[in-house]
């Protein structure tokens, strides 16, 4: 049986709201929160069974470089509130709490040691264990990077899901470099829920698939619609529209991508940046 996730937030977001700033997801949480309830109201009609909460970058680095700190709680309780509000309206479904990545996305080299991001992703895991159902590491890009929120996580009673993310020229590859497979070492200490490929071209997550499942634990997987990572989009304060939507990949095609991820054993299915509603639409039609 396939469980089917929402699609992206952010960009989701910034469509709607017509600006791209370096707070991204976060800025809406700020000036329009009820664009928040929106998008996830319409990946529930669009037949999503999991609404992920809006606090990718409710991450305290992220938001005291904007003289922000001191809101942490506030936003992140708001932006999971939404997410339980919405998946009540539904009346049914899970909600999982998005932990992204400490240092920036797709820069694991900007990433503290796993003993201290573990210091940090304990305060956000025990924030949103009083809403969400499962927590959600998001983008994790080494394997350090994934023990360090495996390690914060584990203060809560709430299973935990690892999504990591893989060279988009190289999907055998995280984009620490190391081996895709080495993050199978984690599972026996730290007994994930579900481990995921996320926020990397289709075309290597189909690659990266095959190398991890079968090991006795769930598999999923939910691609980024970019063309690729600039090498501009590497520091905190670093703004999406350096980055390009592909054009190639609408609903039918993102879908055939995820016919193959299941084919190869996936059963958790979704969409991250550039992936809206109208794809989980067409996977919720092929996968019911």
């Amino acid at each position: 049986m396939i469980t089917l996730l929402d699609g992206g937030m952010g960009q989701e977001l910034i469509a709607r709201a017509g600006k791209a700033t370096g707070l991204w997801s976060v800025q809406a949480l700020l000036d329009q929160p009820e664009l928040v309830r929106e998008v996830h109201d319409e990946y529930f009609a669009a037949g999503a069974q999991v609404a992920t909460t809006n606090t990718y970058s409710v991450l305290p680095d992220r938001l005291e470089k904007e003289g922000l700190g001191d809101h942490l709680h506030r936003l992140s309780d708001l932006a999971c509130r939404m997410a339980v509000e919405a998946r009540d309206a539904h009346g049914s479904g899970m909600v999982a709490g998005s932990l992204g990545p400490i240092g920036f996305s797709y820069q694991p080299d900007k990433a503290p040691p796993a003993e201290r991001a573990a210091e940090v992703y304990a305060d956000l895991a025990q924030a949103h264990a009083k809403f969400v159902d499962v927590h959600v590491l998001e983008t994790m890009s080494s394997v350090d990077q994934a023990r360090g929120g495996l390690m914060g996580c584990a203060v809560t009673d709430k299973p935990v899901w690892v999504a990591v993310s893989v060279d988009d020229n190289n999907g055998t590859r995280l984009r620490s470099g190391e081996p895709v497979v080495d993050v199978l070492t984690l599972l026996a200490e730290y007994k994930p829920a579900a481990l995921f490929i996320n926020c990397s071209l289709p075309e290597a997550v189909s690659q990266a698939i095959p190398l991890i499942a079968g090991q006795g634990v769930p598999v999923g997987a939910y691609a980024n619609g970019f063309t690729g990572i600039s090498d501009s989009f590497d520091h905190i304060g670093s703004t999406v529209d350096v980055l390009k939507a592909r054009t190639d990949l609408g609903p039918n095609q993102y879908a055939d991508f995820a016919q193959g991820w299941v084919d190869a054993g996936a059963t958790l299915i979704g969409g991250c940046c550039e992936v809206g509603p109208a794809h989980i639409a067409e996977m919720s039609r092929r996968f019911s």
